[in-house]
């Protein structure tokens, strides 16, 4: 499917775009509401060790097979592969795809690592990799070991896509449908329901490690949505900032010692659930080459480990760096690859998602975690161009799609996704289903059995039939791109 503009077109579609956008605006209530209701859930007992289900009063087999995921024809009783009615006390047999990880009250964990500003075709299952001058092997696998989106769609910038997948809502919504920096009136308000939120209010424990960019300000913080603790970069800037002093003391910018500029400008921060920002360190150029290699990833896998010993189902969100100017290698992968720094960080990149993946395996959770990796924008455009090492470009590739961060053309919006679920979702397929960021809010609210607001609209759609192979075309029939005020594409 591909974007039409607004202008030039002809009356009528502009006046229906419009029509449309004023709905999605004021709200759209009416639309939304057919299902936001609260669902039903089987409450019946489960034994792990029969992998048979009681069934309660109330039962129907639909609740039964959301609970575990499964299609009705995939539980039995007794010999019968599909069964015509059920009964208060019948024990159903959960197929083997069901019974693995249902064990009463244990919900999947849940990694969504994101990746910054990398385009369609950089990474090798969308064309890129080795084709492009730096192998993403453990990429590679995360590809045949799961589903490839083809029609991944996202926001034109860094915080619109943030905003969009942290609340399940165009950013519009949340007055952030562009970049923030310091200083910028334009922040997450304390009213919004992020994804943070979502997995607390199940039980869930919650960190970010890596890049926020949604605001500074107390009610901003992502702990201050739900997330238990936070460590990365100033949350309402990005990682270029590691730059700044550097740029100031070569322009003669300002009159002041560096050591003082370093106080001053960019720091590493962290914070736990209901807490203040803390100050670790000044954000240079330094910690920026090193920071997912020396503390994104440790953490990560930290939290990981800490979890598990305490049997607690987690939510691990992992903003790194990958992709984003300037993309300072650390020092392990300087050079690796034949295309500059660009290509030498999108290799680090890869080995980071296979140190997570390998830590599931560690840690025997692989077959109760889902993974999605993904990215937030397509690729920086000409403005990093020069900023690469010894002449190269440091920016990403849109593959077949033209345009850059910050337009409405496919090459912007339209972006990689893998997600990774063992007995769940299908390994080596591909969907072209139209898929947006939004999604993934009332994806992930339909399968740990998380609470959808109701008192909002929430413009993301459930697309569990996608990650099950269940459906093709999904549920989004549409998306609308918004760039500041402005509605500016319809797909």
């Amino acid at each position: 499917m591909k974007l039409k503009f607004l202008n030039p077109a002809p009356l009528a579609w502009r006046r229906f775009v419009t029509a449309v956008a004023v709905l999605v605006c004021l709200g759209a209530g009416a639309v939304q509401a057919a299902d936001q209701g609260p669902r039903r859930y089987a409450e019946g007992a489960f034994d792990a060790a029969t992998g048979t289900y009681t069934v309660v009063k109330g039962d129907d087999l639909i609740a039964i097979a959301e609970r575990f995921g499964v299609a009705v024809g995939e539980m039995k009783e007794g010999n019968k592969l599909t069964l015509d009615k059920i009964e208060v006390g019948q024990k159903l047999v959960i197929a083997a795809a069901g019974a693995a990880g249902a064990a009463e009250g244990k919900k999947p964990n849940v990694v969504f690592i994101l990746a910054d500003n990398v385009g369609y075709g950089d990474l090798g299952p969308y064309g890129g990799g080795e084709l492009r001058g730096a192998p993403t092997p453990r990429i590679d696998q995360l590809a045949h070991e799961g589903l490839r989106l083809t029609q991944y769609l996202v926001e034109p910038g860094c915080t619109p896509s943030r905003a969009a997948l942290m609340t399940g809502q165009y950013s519009i919504r949340n007055g952030l449908s562009l970049i923030i920096v310091p200083g910028s009136p334009s922040t997450l308000s304390k009213d919004a329901v992020t994804m943070g939120e979502l997995f607390k209010g199940a039980g869930y424990a919650t960190a970010i490690f890596g890049k926020w960019h949604l605001g500074i300000e107390p009610q901003s913080l992502p702990t201050a949505h739900g997330f238990d603790e936070f460590y990365g970069i100033p949350p309402d800037i990005s990682w270029d900032s590691a730059t700044y002093v550097d740029t100031m003391i070569l322009t003669h910018s300002m009159n002041v010692p560096y050591d003082e500029l370093l106080a001053k400008g960019p720091q590493i921060v962290e914070a736990v659930a209901g807490g203040p920002l803390r100050t670790v360190k000044p954000y240079t150029r330094e910690v920026r080459a090193e920071i997912d290699t020396n503390e994104l990833l440790p953490k990560s896998i930290e939290f990981m480990k800490r979890q598990t010993a305490a049997g607690k189902p987690f939510f691990l969100y992992l903003p790194f760096s990958m992709g984003h100017f300037p993309n300072l290698p650390a020092k392990q992968f300087a050079g690796k690859s034949r295309i500059g720094q660009y290509g030498d960080k999108l290799m680090e990149g890869d080995h980071h998602v296979g140190q997570i993946l390998d830590t599931l395996k560690e840690l025997g959770i692989d077959d109760n975690t889902l993974v999605v990796f993904a990215s937030d924008n397509g690729p920086q455009g000409e403005t990093a161009r020069e900023m690469g090492n010894q002449g190269t470009p440091d920016m990403g590739n849109a593959g077949p799609f033209r345009g850059e961060l910050g337009e409405a053309t496919e090459g912007s919006i339209r972006t990689f996704c893998f997600v990774r679920w063992p007995g769940k979702v299908k390994p080596g397929t591909t969907s072209y289903a139209m898929f947006s960021i939004m999604d993934f809010f009332p994806t992930f609210a339909h399968l740990i059995g998380g609470k959808v607001p109701t008192d909002r609209p929430i413009d993301g759609v459930d697309q569990t039939d996608v990650l099950f192979g269940k459906s093709e075309t999904g549920n989004r029939d549409g998306l609308l791109t918004f760039i500041g005020a402005d509605m500016v594409a319809a797909r």
